[in-house]
């Protein structure tokens, strides 16, 4: 008789994927679902938390096929600056304005590397804000501040 052997990593992923679609599509059941051809607000929600139960349940039945290296350590670096990095862009974008809060958020994110160096960081950085930037306000034309109010002290 076989031992049933599951790779943690999938195993734990497609657990993920499918409590976090049936979660939404829990919460999307709130909202009117309406048909196919006349779609409420609720119908996109629920269909793409279907899409996510089944790629979870995928990935589930397959982690039962092919053992798997163990579950490694928590890069708690990485997790110590990519999930603040959002955050700090999401709370300082209307008073920085578009440019500083990303290239700071861009800052952030880049120590999430442990070979990432202070001048390698911010040439990526400044890198990233003006491809950004030029993308973003100039090609697109969306409406933002470039800097805002809160460095109207310096000059900006």
């Amino acid at each position: 008789m076989n031992k049933l052997s599951i790779d943690p990593t999938n195993g734990a992923c497609g657990a993920i994927f499918v409590a976090a679609g049936l979660f939404f599509g829990y919460q999307s059941l709130g909202q009117e679902i309406g048909t196919a051809f006349r779609m409420g607000p609720g119908y996109f929600p629920l269909v793409l938390s279907g899409i996510l139960i089944v790629l979870g349940a995928i990935i589930a039945i397959q982690a039962t096929r092919v053992a798997g290296e163990p579950i490694g350590a928590i890069a708690w670096r990485g997790m110590f600056f990519i999930l603040p990095a959002p955050i700090f862009f999401g709370l300082t974008v209307r008073g920085l304005g578009f440019v500083p809060s990303l290239f700071i958020t861009a800052l952030i994110a880049a120590f999430a590397s442990q070979r990432m160096r202070p001048g390698t960081a911010i040439i990526v950085a400044l890198a990233l804000t003006i491809f950004s930037t030029f993308v973003f306000s100039y090609a697109l034309g969306l409406p933002f501040q470039r800097f805002g109010p809160w460095l109207a002290w310096f000059g900006a």
